[in-house]
């Protein structure tokens, strides 16, 4: 709970920043501005190597893609005109673009550019972070200036969910002319509705409205993305009227303000494409051990964490598929629920019954999920079994260092992918994707149901998934806990805020009182 103490302090501190040129709802030059808390620092805001949820949602006001998926999870044309037309053996995509929409710096959008774009992300030789998510694509064939067509190499069912995100356009040549620019000052490189004006590490990004955007303009001129990492000094902002916006409000504070009113606003829905887990690094003791694994992930209750720490913004579930959906495995789930008999068996069976101890990092800053509370509840309930527990708590950015250095033992945390229902699933545990070096596992069994899941179309995907599924709860390479839901708090200066299925926050839809 927020200490009248530190509530004073944080709104002063806020409000000597407001007086410096920072956060306010009309400045100086009678602008409009939008001001939002974010729990962490964009390490990088170039949309290729974004790992950052939080960053994305300055990076999405930047950059566009071909397609996105709406604030319900629709997959919805963006840069293009429709929805592709794909050819009956699924190897060709071909995209009308729209007319009339430019860069940031005045240059015309024409499908030279979704060339260059995708063409420079799939060179081996520039190490886009998730450029295995793309590798179908065999090339990229320019038909005339609006429309392009996409040849792939084998058929690839989840290419339009993975072009909404993890991705951007932008000009021909602007990666050789500018590329620095991309990681902290890209001015000029987008085609979205807010254009990147300044910021500071650690302190703010400064976007402007585009005053040439081809959509519907952004009902601000200015949008401000504040920095804090503590949940208290977001609240405190919010409180103080500093900001409008809070990104990943602690569940208890955003059920406590949207039940009393008070000027303060909020909703909820269900996010697509997202877990919470104990991503155990299987490369390393004691999670090398199958046993230790399934002891770990039958010694909590996931329920109490859903219920009590949650208040019902996350559904439990100890396979990767939500309970929601019609792929969702409930005899795969079954297998790995609470029973702390098992749970005690499966660690006298392992190898490190002996030293039953490990590390659980987890972020401070409130990466998508404020999850410290649970960090301590997990602590507890594995001493129940005779696990101990060291807690390590990092910023969100000594944390990916950590993951993608494989330094960890298990990582408490909740990720969010595309909407596709084996993406999370391929991104930890295909050799060779993006979070598979902190997850150290691999099975022949699970990479030949993800990669049959890319050829199968959507209507034969529930057995591939049920067997994959099946494989995850025999070998339990990560306990997870629930499907998150995205949840966002807002002031009373707020008219109108969609909250995005995706989690990230979606702010070019805001309205604001006039």
């Amino acid at each position: 709970m927020l200490s009248r103490r530190h509530f004073l302090a944080t709104a002063a501190s806020l409000t000597a920043s407001l007086a410096g040129g920072f956060a306010t709802r009309v400045d100086a030059q009678g602008r409009k501005v939008l001001v939002a808390t974010i729990p962490s620092n964009p390490s990088t805001l170039d949309p290729l190597n974004q790992s950052n949820h939080d960053a994305m949602a300055v990076s999405q006001l930047i950059y566009q893609n071909l397609l996105e998926v709406d604030v319900d999870g629709n997959l919805v044309p963006q840069l293009a005109v429709d929805l592709p037309e794909i050819s009956e053996d699924r190897l060709t995509y071909t995209f009308r673009l729209r007319e009339g929409v430019r860069f940031h710096n005045g240059a015309p959008f024409t499908a030279a550019d979704v060339k260059y774009s995708y063409d420079y992300m799939l060179d081996p030789a520039n190490e886009a972070l998730r450029r295995s998510y793309w590798t179908a694509i065999e090339r990229v064939e320019v038909l005339s200036d609006y429309e392009v067509r996409f040849h792939l190499s084998r058929p690839y069912r989840p290419l339009l969910s993975s072009m909404t995100k993890y991705m951007g356009i932008f000009p021909q040549g602007s990666r050789e002319a500018a590329a620095d620019a991309f990681q902290s000052a890209p001015a000029g490189l987008g085609t979205g509705p807010a254009i990147f004006s300044e910021a500071q590490t650690g302190a703010y990004v400064e976007l402007l409205r585009n005053p040439d955007y081809w959509g519907e303009a952004p009902d601000w001129d200015v949008v401000r993305f504040e920095i804090a990492g503590e949940a208290n000094a977001r609240l405190a902002a919010l409180m103080s009227g500093t900001a409008d916006v809070v990104g990943g409000p602690a569940a208890r504070d955003f059920l406590r303000l949207t039940a009393e009113g008070g000027g303060f606003s909020g909703a909820s829905k269900p996010a697509l494409g997202a877990a919470m887990m104990l991503m155990h690094n299987c490369a390393k003791a004691p999670f090398d051990d199958r046993n230790f694994r399934i002891a770990v992930a039958r010694a909590f209750d996931r329920a109490a964490i859903a219920e009590r720490i949650y208040g019902g913004l996350l559904e439990e579930t100890s396979v990767l598929v939500p309970t929601a959906s019609a792929l969702h495995s409930a005899e795969a789930d079954a297998r790995l629920s609470m029973d702390l008999e098992a749970a005690r068996a499966a660690l006298a069976d392992s190898a490190h019954a002996g030293n039953a101890a490990f590390e659980l990092t987890y972020p401070t800053d409130a990466y998508l999920l404020d999850v410290r509370d649970t960090a301590l509840y997990i602590q507890a309930a594995l001493a129940e079994v005779g696990i101990t527990v060291t807690l390590k708590p990092l910023e969100t950015g000594q944390m990916f260092g950590d993951i993608f250095g494989g330094n960890h033992q298990s990582v408490l945390w909740a990720v969010v992918g595309t909407t596709d229902p084996t993406f999370i699933m391929n991104a930890l545990f295909m050799p060779g994707q993006s979070l598979n070096v902190g997850t150290g596992f691999s099975s022949e069994a699970l990479t030949a149901a993800i990669e049959e899941s890319f050829a199968a179309r959507d209507e034969d995907l529930a057995p591939i998934l049920a067997r994959a599924q099946a494989i995850l709860a025999d070998e339990a390479p990560a306990a997870f806990i629930g499907t998150p839901k995205a949840f966002n708090l807002w002031g009373a200066d707020v008219t109108e805020m969609p909250v995005n299925t995706g989690i990230t926050l979606r702010l070019r839809d805001v309205k604001l009182a006039a």
